[in-house]
C-alpha cells in the first residue's frame, strides 16, 4: 500500500478570505486536455463539458485564457448561484460576480431588494470602468438568463451617477454627499440599520451601501474626511478602520430629464396611470417605480451590450436557455394581463405603448387589442449587439463534418455512494494507488470535516495527505484532503485531476424503504360522519348516529343523535354542539352509560393523574435546583471562531439571548431556559451556540424536534455551522434504515456522536447517552403526553433549552412565574422580508396569479390543504390552472420513504408547487 506523505505542521492562521483559492493551481492541468486547448483563442464554437466540471473548466479559461471577463449564462437563478459558489472556491470569491435578476414582477407595487440593485450596479460599473475608483473587472460573471434578458436603466450609461469613492484625507462637502446619496435612493433615517439608509449627526455621516456587509461611518473634520470606519448595526460602535469606501446607488432606476419628460407626457395622455407618472415626472422615488421602466426608456440595452471583443460568453445548454427565455416572455405577458387590472386598466380601451429603439411606440398586441410593456427582450436580441466571443457548452457536442467526435473536455463521474459506499471508496483508492495517479482532491466543507474525512479514508486504506493550510497544497499526484467547499465533483483523466466533494462522499439523501399501502385516519371534527366516536361533556363517550329532525310540541329542529351503551340515546340540539368533542384516543373506546358513574370515575382518575404530574414537576424542579450541574466555559475552545463564522449580523435580542444562555450554562446549577421568538428570528443559532458550548467541554447535546423534516433541516444547519470544528453531528429519525439507526444509537452510547438531532425516536428506550450535557427541545408544545414523560426523565440533571414560537400555557406560566428562565426574541433580522397576508374567499384567479408570480421569479410554492381525502383532486385542479408548473403532493399518510423523496426533490428544485398538509410545518 502506498504511504501518505508526512503531514505539514498546523499553522496558527490558515489562509482564508475572499482571495482564498485553494484549487486554482489545479486549473493549469487543463492545458493537457485537447478539448480545452481547442477553446483557447477561438471566436465561436461549441464544446461538451459535464455539468459538474463546468466551474472547473470556466476557472481554467480564466486562469489560462486571455479573455476577460467571462460571462457564464445559466437557465435558472439556482444554477447561477451554485455555479458562482463553486467558482469562488476555484478562483477566489472576489474574482467572481453574480449578476442577479430583480425579484419583482410587472405592475407589482414593491421595488427589488436594495442589495440586488446595488450588486447589479457594481457589476455594471466594473464593466464600464469609467469612474475614478471603479472596482476591478471580475474574471467571471455568472448570470441567469432572466437577469440578462432584463432591460437596463439608462442610468448605467451615466459616468457620474453610478459610484462615489471616498478615501481618508479627501475633501468633500457634507451637504453634497448627503444630497447625492438621497438622489440615489438612500433613505435618510435617525439611525442606520439596513442597507440603503443614511444618517447625519453633526459632522458624521453613517451610510449602509447596498453591496456592503456592514455600514460605514464617515467622520469629517470640516470638509476633510478625518476617519472612515465600519461599525456594528447592533450597538452602533466602530469596528474596523478603512482607507477608502465605495458607495453605489440604492436604486437602479432613477428618473433623468428624458425619463421625466416622457412621464409628464404619459400623465397627460393616460389618466389610468397619471398618479404614478406625475410622481415620476417630479423625479420622486417610490416603491414599484421600476415596473414603469419599459415606458420610460427608449433603448433596450442589456448587459451583453457592454462586453468588448476581449470578453467571452459561455452559453450553458443553449436550447434550455432559449426555452427558458420563451417561458419568461409568456409568463410575463400572462401575469401582466392579470395584474394590470389592479392598476385600473379594467376600463382602459388601450394601454400606453412602451418606447421602441427608435423612439416610437411599440408593443405586442394582446387578444383584446391592449398592448403591454416588455421588461425583457427576446432571446434573439440578447447577443445581437455583443462583440464578445461566444461558446456553447452542452453535455454533448455536435460531431465534425468527417464524423469524428466534436470538441469535448474528457470527464467521468464518481460512483454514487448511495446504497454501497465501498464502490466510491474503491474508485478513490484505485485512482490514488494506480500506476499514474492523477491529483486527487477530497474537498471538505471545513477544518473539522477535513480531519474526519482523512481519518475515515485512511481507515479504509486510502493514502491521503491532509492539508490544514491550502498554501501547502502543491497539486502533486496522489491523494489530498483540504478545505475547499464545492457542490460538484468530477474525474478528468486527460487533465490528470479528480475532485471529490464532501457532499458526494457523505450524502444520505435517498429513499430507504419501499412504499407501502396508505392507511386511513379518523376524520377531523369538521368532517364528523355517522359512526364516529365523540365525548359528551357530562355523559361521556358516545357514537354519533347522524343528524335527525324531530318535533317536540310545536318546536321542530335538527338534533345530533348520540348512542350510548345499551339503548340509551341522546338528542343534542345543534346549537349545543359545543357540549361534545371528537374522540381522539388510539383504540376503540367502550361506550359510556347515560347517568352512570363510570365516566365520572374516569374523570376522577384523570384529575388524580394531573395532580400526580404536578407533584412530579414540583419534585423535579426542586431536584434540579439542588442538583450540582455542569459549569461550562462560555469562552471555551472554538467558541470565538464559531461566533465569527456566523454569516449574519445578530440582532440585539439574539446577542442578549445567547449571552443569557451561555451565562446559565456557566452556573453550577442546571439551566432551564425558555426562548420565545417568531419563525426566522434566530432561535436555531442560539441552540447552535449552546450545543457547541456543551460539546467543547466534552459533553453531548441532544436536539429534540417534533417532525422528521425539521430534524433533516436542523441536521443540515448544525453540520454546516460545525464544519470547521471536529464535531460529529448525526440525525436519528424514521428516514434512516434500521442499520443506520443502530449505528447512530451506538455512536450516542459510546460518545463518538457529539450532537444528535432526532424526533420522538430520540426518546426510545434503546437510546442511551454516554454523557448528556444539554437537551434542546424545539417546539415543545407539539409533543404528546408520553413524550413529555420521557423528556422529564432526560432532563433531571442536564441543562435544558426550550425553543418555541407559541409555548403552551403551562410552559409560559412557569417562565413568567420564575420557575423557568425566559428570553424573548422580538427583533427581526435586518434582511428578513415581511410576510404579506391576504384573507378572502377562494379565488382560482388569485391562486393562479400567486403561483405564476413565484414561477416567474424562479421561486417555489407551498399550497397547504386541510384534508388528505381530496388532496390529489386539489393538486389536479392546480395543474389545470397552471399547467406549466411541476406539482407534487405530500401528506402524513404517505410512506416515510415516499414522503422523504418528494420533499427532498422539492428542496432540490424538481417541483415548483408542493400541495401538502400541515405535516410540512
Amino acid at each position: 500500500m502506498a504511504q501518505p506523505s508526512p503531514e505539514p505542521p498546523v499553522p496558527e492562521q490558515p489562509a482564508k478570505g475572499p482571495d482564498a483559492a485553494p484549487l486554482r493551481v489545479l486549473t493549469r492541468r487543463l492545458g493537457n486536455d485537447p478539448g480545452f486547448v481547442s477553446m483557447l483563442g477561438r471566436g465561436t464554437g461549441s464544446i461538451a463539458v459535464a455539468a459538474g466540471a463546468r466551474p472547473f473548466v470556466t476557472a481554467g479559461l480564466a486562469a489560462l485564457g486571455s479573455r476577460v471577463p467571462i460571462l457564464v449564462v445559466t437557465a435558472t437563478a439556482n444554477e447561477a448561484e451554485r455555479f458562482a459558489d463553486d467558482l469562488g472556491t476555484w478562483l477566489g470569491r472576489r474574482h467572481v460576480a453574480l449578476f442577479g435578476a430583480w425579484e419583482t414582477l410587472p405592475f407589482e407595487r414593491v421595488s427589488p431588494a436594495t442589495e440586488t440593485m446595488g450588486r447589479r450596479l457594481a457589476v455594471l460599473e466594473a464593466l464600464r470602468g469609467a469612474a475614478a475608483g471603479s472596482p476591478p473587472m471580475p474574471e467571471v460573471i455568472v448570470a441567469p438568463i432572466r437577469a440578462l434578458l432584463q432591460r437596463l436603466s439608462p442610468n448605467v450609461s451615466d459616468p457620474e451617477a453610478s459610484l462615489l469613492c471616498i478615501a481618508r484625507g479627501d475633501q468633500c462637502d457634507l451637504g453634497e454627499v448627503v444630497s447625492q446619496l438621497v438622489a440615489w435612493g438612500y433613505r435618510r433615517e435617525h439611525q442606520v440599520e439596513h442597507r440603503g439608509e443614511v444618517a447625519v449627526r453633526g459632522g458624521i455621516v453613517d451610510v449602509f451601501c447596498p453591496t456592503a456587509d456592514a455600514p460605514v461611518r464617515i467622520d469629517l473634520w470640516g470638509d476633510e474626511v478625518d476617519r472612515l470606519t465600519e461599525f456594528s448595526v447592533a450597538d452602533q460602535r466602530s469596528v474596523t478602520d478603512l482607507a477608502e469606501t465605495r458607495l453605489y446607488p440604492a436604486r437602479e432606476v432613477r428618473p433623468d430629464a428624458a425619463m421625466r419628460e416622457r412621464a409628464a407626457a404619459l400623465a397627460r395622455s393616460e389618466p389610468w396611470c397619471a398618479e404614478h407618472m406625475d410622481r415620476l415626472a417630479r423625479g420622486e422615488l417610490f416603491d414599484g417605480m421600476e415596473s414603469w421602466l419599459p415606458w420610460l426608456a427608449a433603448d433596450e440595452a442589456v448587459l451583453p451590450d457592454l462586453l468588448g471583443p476581449e470578453a467571452l460568453v459561455l452559453l450553458c445548454e443553449p436550447r434550455r436557455l432559449a426555452d427558458r427565455a420563451a417561458d419568461i416572455t409568456a409568463e410575463t405577458d400572462d401575469l401582466t394581463r392579470s395584474l394590470a387590472v389592479t392598476w385600473g386598466l379594467r376600463g382602459a380601451d388601450k394601454a400606453p405603448q412602451p418606447i421602441g429603439d427608435d423612439g416610437s411606440e411599440s408593443g405586442d398586441e394582446s387578444d383584446d387589442g391592449s398592448a403591454f410593456p416588455r421588461l425583457h427582450v427576446a432571446f434573439d436580441r440578447l447577443l445581437a449587439r455583443c462583440s464578445a466571443a461566444v461558446w456553447s457548452v452542452d453535455t454533448t457536442a455536435a460531431p465534425a463534418a468527417d464524423g469524428t467526435p466534436g470538441p469535448h473536455v474528457e470527464t467521468e463521474p464518481w460512483l454514487p455512494a448511495a446504497g454501497d459506499p465501498t464502490r466510491l471508496v474503491g474508485q478513490l483508492r484505485r485512482l490514488i494507488v494506480g500506476p499514474t495517479p492523477p491529483v486527487v482532491v477530497v474537498a471538505a466543507e471545513g477544518d473539522g470535516s477535513a480531519v474526519r474525512l482523512a481519518d475515515a479514508l485512511r481507515a479504509e486504506e486510502v493514502p491521503l495527505r491532509l492539508h490544514r493550510d491550502a498554501d501547502t497544497f502543491a497539486a502533486t499526484p496522489g491523494g489530498h484532503v483540504l478545505v475547499a467547499p464545492l457542490e460538484h465533483g468530477f474525474v478528468a483523466p486527460a487533465a490528470g485531476v479528480a475532485v471529490l466533494p464532501e457532499a458526494e462522499f457523505t450524502g444520505r439523501r435517498r429513499v430507504h424503504r419501499a412504499a407501502r399501502r396508505r392507511t386511513g385516519v379518523a376524520p377531523s371534527f369538521e368532517d364528523l360522519s355517522v359512526g364516529d366516536f365523540v365525548v359528551h361533556h357530562h355523559h361521556g363517550i358516545a357514537r354519533y348516529a347522524g343528524l335527525v329532525r324531530r318535533a317536540f310540541g310545536d318546536d321542530e329542529r335538527d338534533y345530533l343523535e348520540l348512542e350510548f351503551r345499551g339503548t340509551d340515546r341522546l338528542y343534542l340540539p345543534t346549537e349545543q354542539i359545543d357540549f361534545i368533542r371528537p374522540y381522539i384516543g388510539g383504540e376503540t373506546p367502550r361506550l359510556s352509560r347515560m347517568g352512570g358513574s363510570d365516566f365520572q370515575r374516569q374523570k376522577a382518575k384523570v384529575r388524580a393523574a394531573v395532580a400526580e404530574i404536578a407533584q412530579e414537576l414540583v419534585v423535579l424542579y426542586q431536584r434540579r435546583i439542588t442538583t450540582a450541574g455542569n459549569a461550562y466555559d462560555p469562552d471555551g475552545l472554538g467558541m470565538a471562531e464559531l461566533a465569527d463564522s456566523f454569516i449574519y449580523t445578530p440582532t440585539p435580542d439574539q446577542r442578549r439571548t445567547i449571552d443569557e444562555v451561555l451565562a446559565d450554562m456557566a452556573e453550577p446549577t442546571p439551566m432551564d431556559r425558555l426562548v420565545v421568538g417568531d419563525v426566522g428570528f434566530g432561535k436555531t443559532e442560539v441552540a447552535v451556540r449552546a450545543a457547541f458550548c456543551a460539546v467543547s467541554a466534552g459533553k453531548q447535546a441532544g436536539i429534540l424536534v417534533p417532525t422528521t423534516l425539521l430534524a433533516q433541516q436542523h441536521h443540515q444547519t448544525f453540520a454546516e455551522r460545525y464544519a470547521d470544528h471536529p464535531v460529529r453531528v448525526e440525525v436519528l429519525s424514521r428516514f434512516l434504515t434500521p442499520a443506520e439507526q443502530r449505528a447512530v444509537v451506538a455512536g450516542v452510547a459510546d460518545g463518538t456522536v457529539d450532537v444528535v438531532i432526532g424526533t420522538h425516536r430520540l426518546l426510545s428506550g434503546d437510546v442511551k447517552f454516554r454523557d448528556l450535557g444539554l437537551l434542546v427541545v424545539d417546539e415543545e408544545q407539539r409533543f404528546g403526553v408520553s413524550h413529555k414523560e420521557a423528556i422529564k426523565h432526560l432532563r433531571a440533571e442536564v441543562d435544558v433549552l426550550t425553543l418555541s414560537a407559541t409555548p403552551i400555557p403551562r410552559t409560559l406560566e412557569m417562565a413568567l412565574t420564575g420557575i423557568r428562565d425566559l428570553s424573548l426574541l422580538q427583533t427581526p433580522p435586518a434582511e428578513r422580508q415581511p410576510i404579506l397576508t391576504h384573507v378572502g374567499p377562494y379565488d382560482e384567479r388569485a391562486v393562479s396569479e400567486a403561483i405564476r408570480r413565484e414561477l416567474l421569479r424562479e421561486g417555489q410554492v407551498f399550497f397547504v390543504h386541510n384534508r388528505v381525502s381530496d388532496i390529489d383532486t386539489v393538486a389536479a385542479g392546480l395543474a389545470g390552472l397552471v399547467p406549466e408548473a411541476r406539482i407534487a403532493v405530500a401528506h402524513g399518510q404517505m410512506d416515510e420513504a415516499t414522503l422523504e423523496q418528494v420533499v427532498i426533490d422539492f428542496w432540490d428544485g424538481a417541483y415548483d408547487v408542493l400541495v401538502c398538509t400541515t405535516i410540512i410545518e
